[in-house]
């Protein structure tokens, strides 16, 4: 082998010499204290990554994940929440919601607000990264598992320190010439290293994403608990920077976007289900790239997770499948995404109209901010190998404005009330054709227990003159089978 595995460096790098001269000695005279440097560091090296090793929450090490999200934001700076910010930020919340009893027939859904910090952000939204990065994160698992091209003279080649580290993992000894001996563990020893790789990977993405995430609703899915409407303030200070804008007016820009986020996750009962439904379906067919991984495994090291982040950072690691079923789970995304930010963006419009001098300069910031691709999209193409971006932002909401215009503000929110109700990606290309193409929203046939089609079909089969009088016709209307 020409490097030591897993990380651990040879000596005669920088900072090595005082190292080995603090642990003194009889071996420092002769170049060091072993190949490796200090034996204390050696000992505790080992013991962390045998402590990684022992995860048992599943095959992805998430709580290695959160620590290591956790130490990006605090490397980067993340300030506590101030007293005073806390109650500018609930209260900024509280009036917003108050501004969308005009702007929209829908229901508050917050049941608590509050502020959070960049590490407050990483707990309460980790349960659904994981969720989100687990089929992609399995799959490199299992591409882990099948890179055994480890000989027995690789195995030589290790120190014994480490040699006999990983004989005890895979349960058997050190090995004689010309076999693996003990080492019939080493693919789940393979998978469990694995997991470690990409819950680093995923905690450094969280962390990078944290540093400019503005409110729990930011990407424009779901990834908060339910109920809670939360602002970062210093990622709200950030985003208002430059913009000449006054602070208390971008926090209310940023409480209403949240607060209406809230509104139609909580009262689409579908809808959230479909949004991260889409992207696990995405992630589910995207391939791994096993060269990648196996170049990465030298730069796996407990006491420095950040130098694998580094290591994966440039690799492609993961690339689309392109397969039918893939593109249609990103065309479901993409539309969703658009539908989404488009409603937000129109009844924050109509909300903040007359009451936000600087509303229009806010939503172009916005909508500038979401279209080119910002941290969501940069995070979710390490999680996932997914762009996040609603591509079709100013088309959707030209559909919603069309909507609030010829229908009203209940005529356009009741197309959230069923999924088969919402414009489609064709619709997307002429949203004045959805517009006035929709002059009725009846959705009694289905919302009810009897699927759509059946009440179709059975008009359908309906003869004429069967409504004259005859047991169990009575409720057939004219023209239903000309729908």
């Amino acid at each position: 082998m020409n490097e030591p595995p897993f990380g651990f460096g040879l000596p005669g790098e920088p900072g090595d010499d005082s190292e080995r001269s603090s642990s003194g000695g009889p071996g420092d005279a002769g170049g060091g204290a072993g190949p490796l440097g200090d034996p204390q560091q050696i000992a505790e090296a080992l013991r962390q990554f045998a402590d990684l090793m022992a995860y048992q929450g599943g095959a992805i090490n998430w709580d290695l994940a959160k620590n290591i999200a956790r130490q990006t934001v605090a490397a980067k700076g993340d300030p506590s929440v101030l007293a005073n910010e806390r109650t500018q930020i609930i209260e900024a919340v509280r009036l917003a919601d108050l501004w969308l009893e005009d702007a929209t027939t829908l229901p508050s859904g917050i049941r608590s607000a509050t502020a959070w910090s960049r590490s407050e952000w990483v707990e309460a939204t980790m349960p659904v990264w994981t969720t989100l990065c687990q089929p992609i994160a399995e799959r490199a698992v299992d591409t882990m598992s099948g890179l055994l091209s480890v000989s027995q003279d690789d195995l030589e080649d290790l120190p014994p320190e480490m040699r006999s580290m990983m004989s005890s993992m895979s349960g058997g000894g050190a090995g004689g010439a010309g076999a693996l001996g003990g080492f019939g563990g080493l693919g789940e020893m393979m998978r469990r290293i694995g997991g470690m790789m990409v819950g680093g990977q995923a905690g450094a993405a969280v962390g990078a994403l944290a540093e400019e995430i503005i409110s729990s609703s930011d990407i424009g899915l779901p990834i908060g608990p339910e109920g809670t409407a939360a602002l970062l303030p210093a990622g709200v200070a950030a985003f208002g920077s430059g913009l000449s804008v006054p602070a208390d007016e971008v926090r209310l820009f940023v409480a209403l976007r949240e607060a209406a986020h809230h509104r139609l996750f909580s009262h689409v009962p579908w809808l959230r289900a479909r949004l991260l439904g889409a992207v696990e379906d995405y992630a589910r067919g995207i391939n791994v790239d096993a060269e990648a991984l196996r170049d990465a495994m030298p730069q796996i090291d407990p006491s420095n997770p950040e130098a694998l982040n580094e290591a994966l950072s440039g690799a492609a690691l993961f690339s689309p499948e392109d397969s039918p079923e893939q593109m249609m789970a990103l065309a479901r995304l993409e539309t969703l995404l658009a539908l989404v930010e488009g409603w937000v963006a129109t009844v924050v419009a109509d909300a903040a109209k007359n009451r936000l001098p600087q509303a229009d300069a806010l939503a172009e910031a916005i909508r500038r901010r979401r279209a080119t691709g910002g941290p969501a999209e940069r995070t979710f193409a390490t999680l996932v190998g997914l762009e996040l971006r609603p591509r079709r932002l100013r088309e959707a909401a030209a559909i919603w404005r069309g909507l609030t215009d010829q229908r009203g503000i209940d005529g356009r929110d009741e197309v959230w009330g069923h999924p088969d109700l919402l414009p489609t990606a064709e619709d997307l290309d002429d949203p004045d054709a959805f517009v006035r193409g929709k002059p009725e929203f009846d959705i009694s046939d289905l919302t009810g227990d009897t699927p759509p089609t059946e009440s179709a079909s059975e008009d359908a089969d309906a003869k004429p003159g069967d409504a004259d009088g005859k047991p169990g016709d009575s409720d057939a209307k004219p023209g239903e089978d000309g729908e």
